[in-house]
């Protein structure tokens, strides 16, 4: 029995929306009609991208890393448990957070009552649940093993979110920095150092180098700035546009990711969510060429991402995963060399494991390092800069008192 999205009116005239289980539209209009409600529109649950339309979600029928993980803990518990998965998948939308995770879960186990497999009935839904995770549960449901890889899927998920987490709480300090220093620098050019510079107006008095270059740029951010601005808002409007386009795109990817701090840090962060993927495809019994395949859809940099595919070619061709790798010139040589060890011990899969661990501990510890030199840096730069106003003011009121005292 499939699940139906609903828009109705009920008594008062306020639009409600939820989710019905019905042989047919038709039906869930029936049902909608008893309860004394007006139907507006009823659709066959599913993503968005699928339908080409508006989603009756509240929000969209993505899931974030956090939600992603929580559903499938509870998944797995509950299916160890002893639950079967229909009812799992009934208790896990009952205790949802929201409406709209509600309403996923209820038309996934819509699908399964229908005879469809659990990552099949996933399938309705690429954006809350992606390649990588129904090729997963796929593996789990073939193997007959799948709350333990569930619990598996759970902590990757996990892990990943904490880490992308933590690099974000980490730019928090030095991103306040750079946008209240910006503000105090305008202020002082469009407010302060007019009025300050208004004193030497009409005197013969020669002004030094630094105040004519502080004056210059303030007259210009007070006649010209809204130029500037609307400069600025459309570059940037240009370079997101621009960034459409595959080819562009993977020029700036590949430019990124041969930067010197920039592209350690993309390169780690890649690497690590490359070997975590390719780690619980492989202990799910994953092909490792698939695993490949699904694995670059998970890693950000386009030009990391053809490596990937890249590899996934040579190894079809029976090459070595490490030596493929390798030849790209993106990944760590501690992650090369893991991966060889895992190929020559016949443990690839534990090894990537491991290799996804150290990676994890790599990006943090570049990421705090980066963000420890960041914050100071910006500070003193900042800092240098405010100095440099502050002189440019006050070099011609010592002038003066100098030729008075004189």
């Amino acid at each position: 029995m499939p699940a139906f999205e609903y828009r109705s009116l009920d008594h008062r005239g306020k639009i409600k929306k939820g989710t019905l289980e019905a042989d047919s539209a038709r039906q869930v209009r029936q049902q909608l009609r008893d309860k004394g409600w007006v139907p507006i529109e009823v659709n066959e649950a599913s993503d968005t991208e699928q339908r080409g339309g508006m989603s009756l979600f509240s929000g969209s029928g993505k899931l974030n890393g956090a939600e992603q993980a929580l559903i499938t803990r509870q998944l797995a518990t509950l299916l160890k448990s002893g639950l079967p998965v229909e009812q799992a998948l009934s208790a896990v939308a009952k205790q949802a957070a929201n409406d709209r995770i509600e309403r996923i879960m209820l038309a996934v186990r819509a699908k399964v009552r229908e005879g469809f497999s659990l990552a099949r009935s996933f399938e309705s839904f690429p954006r809350a649940f992606p390649e990588m995770y129904r090729a997963t549960v796929a593996a789990g449901e073939q193997s007959g093993h799948l709350e333990q890889v569930l619990e598996q899927l759970a902590d990757y998920l996990e892990t990943r979110h904490d880490t992308g987490r933590s690099v974000a709480q980490a730019m928090i300090y030095p991103a306040f920095i750079i946008v209240f220093a910006s503000i105090v620098i305008m202020l002082m050019m469009t407010f302060v150092v007019p009025k300050l510079v208004a004193v030497f107006e009409g005197r013969d008095q020669e002004l030094p180098l630094l105040t004519e270059i502080v004056i210059g740029l303030s007259d210009f951010a007070r006649s010209w700035g809204w130029l500037l601005a609307l400069v600025i808002i459309a570059a940037v409007v240009a370079f997101v546009r621009a960034m459409r386009d595959q080819r562009f795109r993977l020029r700036v990817h590949q430019r990124l990711a041969n930067m010197a701090m920039v592209g350690t840090m993309i390169r780690a962060a890649d690497s690590a969510r490359l070997a975590s993927t390719l780690g619980i495809l492989g202990r799910s019994g994953v092909p490792l060429v698939d695993a490949l395949f699904i694995a670059a859809q998970v890693v950000g940099n386009l030009a990391i991402r053809n490596a990937v595919k890249n590899a996934a070619v040579k190894v079809r061709e029976g090459g070595n995963l490490s030596r493929a790798l390798d030849g790209s010139g993106y990944f760590p040589p501690m992650l090369v060399q893991m991966i060889a060890s895992g190929e020559a011990s016949g443990e690839l899969d534990h090894m990537l494991t491991r290799a996804a661990d150290y990676q994890e501990r790599e990006l943090t510890s570049t990421v705090n390092t980066m963000v420890g030199l960041l914050g100071p840096i910006m500070l003193l730069v900042m800092a240098s800069i405010v100095v440099l106003i502050v002189l440019s003011v006050m070099l011609p009121i010592m002038q003066m008192n100098n030729l008075i005292a004189g």
